[in-house]
């Protein structure tokens, strides 16, 4: 039961995250459902991915990968900010997003020195580096 209800509190980030579903369908992405995660990788999510110099990124219970392998390498680190949307819900992307306006204000690394990276770095040992194109 409690399961349920972190699923519904993060289910309006889950469901924005999971508007890429389709869009992977169509691209050739492909998808999985791995540690009660939805995980899209290839096709648009690739490409968004590519954009945002990320190799993977969490959108509620929604984990988006470059590939397959950027899944598994990152997949640690993506499930400690789905319990980060499980405790924040609808709140984490405007909390995300403040975090790292405040970090870059102070002359740091607006992702890296996030409060939300900087808890998940800790809780894994993939430092989830950001991918060089």
């Amino acid at each position: 039961m409690i399961r349920g209800l972190k699923y519904l509190w993060a289910m309006p980030a889950t469901l924005l995250g999971a508007m890429f579903v389709p869009l992977a369908w169509c691209s050739g992405g492909k998808v999985q459902v791995i540690e009660g995660a939805l995980e899209v990788y290839g096709g648009v999510p690739a490409l968004w991915l590519r954009l945002c110099r990320a190799s993977a990124m969490t959108i509620g219970h929604v984990i988006l990968g470059r590939d397959k392998a950027a899944l598994q390498l990152t997949r640690a680190h993506e499930h400690v900010h789905i319990k980060q949307y499980e405790a924040w819900g609808a709140f984490f992307i405007p909390a995300y997003f403040l975090s790292s306006i405040v970090t870059w204000l102070r002359s740091k690394h607006p992702y890296y020195d996030n409060h939300f990276e900087q808890e998940a770095f800790e809780k894994t040992a993939n430092p989830c580096e950001r991918v060089q194109n």
